[in-house]
């Protein structure tokens, strides 16, 4: 059986990831790129799914960390004969793909084992082996992975294995190469560790800001790059997919993608941080990928801007922890979600706003967005959390299509434009203001509810202040924030909604963060303090966090590590220190 999720660390080179569990064994990665089938995906299944584990042969106390400020896992096993670690890493790529582990020699003499598993197609999939010098040799279709190792390899029937000893200052190399024209480089272990030791540790030292908090920040902003595929910008949502967001499966979901949703905040978090190339990066993956139709777009896309995300199940996976199904794909690209176009063009005014250049085709997105918006503001969609049922008509996505006009008309009035469109944006901006106020607001209940007509809450209410629709001291405000604590929280974490099923949703660690910036904007420095203090608690012991917590079992749940969940922890971790950018807030003068 696969491990809790909080028992994982992950390892990637900025265009897949590898999560890499407490006791050594590697149990999930997709070759060569995040949205690729997995070759190891014990993860969702067993070890005959695909794993590769190296670690102590009998008994041993293990403790892990990063080394330092980098994406470089160190793993520590402790025997009653000495001590050694396992060094797991990916370089940064030149042509192949590479997952290197070291097995170094600290104390004593210590009997170690590495055992591999190579499944393709999501663990279905044996590869043709061969071992011959030191090296093992797995083809299936166009796929090549090879294993160089720093002794004989043994193969029996699917598991290349050996055993080994390491003493102090011993090194043992392992190097797993992936490519798909039937080469693999040489590579010098130590020099590629050195060289990947210093790019994490050049990347992390430009993160300057005095916070209470460096180290969590630190090891969001890490992520975040991690979970960024290099040659197009493009940030996925998680390195995993079907990871259960509660107890009894069917909420588990694909998260291997590029979500608009996200587009806004992940641009301040890296603007806001000092990371600019980083923002420009993701903006131009976001125009990219909506091109030159924006009234097609879509809620995520590929991380290379395609469209196409059929959902479809491989039913050989049992599912996390025997928590099925495992889905691939994501069924959520089709639907309507009137969030995106306000995320769309928020993130093009803060592109803007923090002084990244205008492109042509930018003027043209932010043109058609909003008369895309003019027409369908008015309908009903699915919402911010993804509802698969009847749409309705959630305040939060009626915001967020506002937020689309708002900036439209502020961005073109800081140019000194006065065109008829602005001037038509303009009226439309107060109107949808006074619908929302009007039909989202229930004067009975005396606060803004989730949809029109409705009685529920849910937590996206908490961004109508950290974007600028009401301020946080008007009274309607106030109340919805405190219906939000009154009930939504449990055991200091912020649940998305009020569950509707028998088994309880986890906390979702995102609103949490929103909850701790609304009692932060509200001047309530200690309980935000404490709220945020909460989100950091429930991260694993390498700092990482999912999209949810289970309050009741104590473990993270849901997709990880979560780039959402990374991204509200940096933003309101600067709001304490007044460094975060307001999402709407002026456009410098001139």
């Amino acid at each position: 059986m696969s491990g809790f999720i909080d028992e994982y660390g992950l390892i990637g080179d900025e265009e897949s990831g590898a999560l890499v569990r407490k006791d050594g064994s590697i149990d999930w990665l997709c070759w060569p790129r995040f949205d690729s089938d997995a070759c190891f995906a014990a993860l969702l299944g067993t070890a005959a799914n695909g794993c590769w584990k190296i670690s102590a042969t009998g008994t041993a106390r293990i403790d892990r960390a990063y080394i330092d400020d980098t994406l470089v896992l160190q793993t520590r096993f402790e025997t009653s004969t000495g001590v050694a670690s396992v060094i797991d890493f990916m370089p940064p790529r030149s042509r192949s793909a590479r997952l290197i582990r070291i097995v170094h020699g600290l104390r004593g003499r210590v009997d170690m084992r590495c055992e591999m598993t190579l499944r393709f197609d999501y663990g279905s999939a044996p590869p043709w082996l061969e071992a011959k010098d030191r090296r093992a040799t797995a083809r299936i279709g166009p796929d090549l992975v090879v294993l160089d190792a720093p002794l004989d390899l043994d193969i029996n029937a699917a598991l290349v294995s050996c055993n080994f000893a390491v003493g102090a200052g011993d090194d043992r190399a392992f190097v797993l190469s992936y490519s798909l024209d039937g080469t693999s480089e040489p590579a010098d272990a130590r020099h590629e560790l050195a060289d990947t030791l210093a790019h994490w540790e050049a990347w992390s030292s430009r993160f300057r800001t005095l916070t209470a908090w460096p180290a969590q920040i630190k090891r969001s902003l890490i992520t975040l790059k991690a979970l960024t595929y290099k040659p197009s910008g493009g940030m996925v949502a998680a390195a995993t997919t079907s990871l259960p967001e509660r107890p009894g499966g069917q909420f588990n979901w694909d998260y291997r993608f590029c979500w608009i949703r996200d587009a806004a905040f992940t641009l301040l978090a890296f603007i806001d941080a000092g990371y600019h190339e980083e923002a420009r990066a993701w903006r131009d993956w976001l125009l990219r990928a909506v091109a030159g139709e924006p009234r097609s777009m879509r809620i995520l896309y590929r991380i290379d801007g395609s469209r196409r995300l059929e959902e479809w199940i491989p039913d050989w996976l049992p599912g996390h922890r025997w928590t099925p199904p495992v889905r691939v794909g994501n069924a959520a690209a089709s639907q309507r979600q009137l969030d995106i176009y306000g995320e769309l063009v928020d993130t093009l005014f803060t592109a803007a706003k923090a002084g990244i250049d205008q492109t042509a085709q930018e003027e043209f997105v932010l043109d058609a967005v909003v008369r895309h918006v003019e027409q369908i503001w008015r309908l009903p969609d699915h919402g911010l959390w993804e509802v698969r049922g009847e749409p309705r008509h959630f305040v939060y996505s009626k915001v967020s299509a506002w937020v689309a006009i708002d900036r439209y008309v502020r961005l073109g009035s800081s140019k000194g434009h006065h065109h008829e469109q602005l001037r038509r944006m303009a009226d439309l901006r107060n109107e949808m203001h006074q619908e929302i106020c009007r039909e989202g607001y229930d004067p009975g209940l005396g606060r803004f509810t989730e949809y029109y007509g409705g009685e529920t809450i849910d937590a996206s209410l908490l961004l109508l202040p950290l974007l600028g629709f009401l301020p946080v001291t008007d009274p309607r405000i106030t109340r919805t924030i405190t219906a939000v604590e009154q009930q939504l929280v449990i055991d200091g974490l912020v649940q998305r909604r009020k569950p509707h099923h028998e088994h309880n949703e986890g906390a979702f660690l995102a609103c949490s963060c929103w909850l701790a910036d609304c009692q932060l904007m509200q001047g309530r420095r200690d309980e935000a303090r404490r709220t945020f203090e909460r989100v950091l608690s429930v991260s694993n012991d390498l700092g990482l966090l999912s999209e949810e917590y289970d309050v009741g079992a104590r473990r993270l749940s849901g997709n990880f590590p979560q780039a959402l969940s990374h991204l509200s922890l940096i933003r309101t971790a600067l709001r304490f220190e007044g460094a975060a950018s307001e999402r709407g807030g002026d456009m410098p003068a001139g």
